[in-house]
């Protein structure tokens, strides 16, 4: 277990973070708006999060005109990407080693 916390960073390692590499790894592509929401965050917490994912170069951030309006679009790097299925890779490990060994 102790190697879970060696392997990702307190910056990806966070829940709220981690919903947020989540959900865009999933849909690939979300507005500031539509992950605030997503998260059920305020402006300020949903800003901090992005902004702490962007900095460690997870997420990028690009700000696009819609319907007159600027919106922040984010999605994941190739790094984000190659983390998050690292991170995905851990838990699969984990399961198989519990089901195999409760199988025995």
């Amino acid at each position: 277990m102790d190697d879970l916390y060696l392997r990702f960073d307190n910056v990806f390692f966070e829940k709220t973070r981690l919903s947020i590499l989540t959900l865009l790894y999933r849909e690939g592509r979300l507005s500031f708006n539509a992950l605030k929401e997503a998260l059920g965050a305020t402006d300020g917490a949903a800003y901090t999060h992005l902004e702490k994912l962007k900095l460690a170069g997870y997420v990028t951030r690009d700000k696009e005109l819609i319907d007159g309006n600027v919106s922040s679009q984010y999605e994941l790097t190739e790094l984000g990407k190659k983390v998050f299925r690292e991170y995905i890779g851990f838990l699969e490990g984990m399961v198989r080693e519990h089901t195999e060994g409760a199988e025995r």
